[in-house]
């Protein structure tokens, strides 16, 4: 059964607040966390899209993780809700990773989801 916590933040690993963290330092210096959103598309109906920010928009829910900020607009949040998103060095499968408990079904790509 799925867990029915109306407050479920979003969180991310060491291993890629570490990483979020080296690319902020190189590329985006004035930037202190990142936007999660979904769109429609992919394999699965549904994908994520990660970028960079550092401003709450009016109606965004906006957790801290690691010392990342983490902004996520209320339509995709029921989709994220309880996410952990993860980073691998893996040569074969390495990236960004979401852990994501709302997924019905996920494609091999990892970044497609139904719920």
């Amino acid at each position: 059964m799925k867990n029915e916590n109306i407050e479920q933040p979003i969180t991310i690993t060491k291993k890629a607040a570490t990483r979020l963290k080296n690319i902020m330092k190189s590329e985006e210096p004035s930037t202190k966390g990142i936007r999660v959103a979904i769109d429609t598309g992919g394999c699965s109906g549904m994908s994520y899209n990660i970028t960079f920010d550092g401003e709450k928009k009016e109606f965004d829910k906006v957790y801290e993780s690691h010392g990342i900020q983490i902004f996520c607009d209320v339509k995709s949040w029921i989709y994220v809700r309880g996410c952990e998103i993860d980073f691998s060095n893996d040569l074969l499968n390495g990236g960004f990773k979401v852990n994501n408990p709302n997924a019905e079904r996920t494609c091999g790509c990892g970044i497609s989801f139904s719920a």
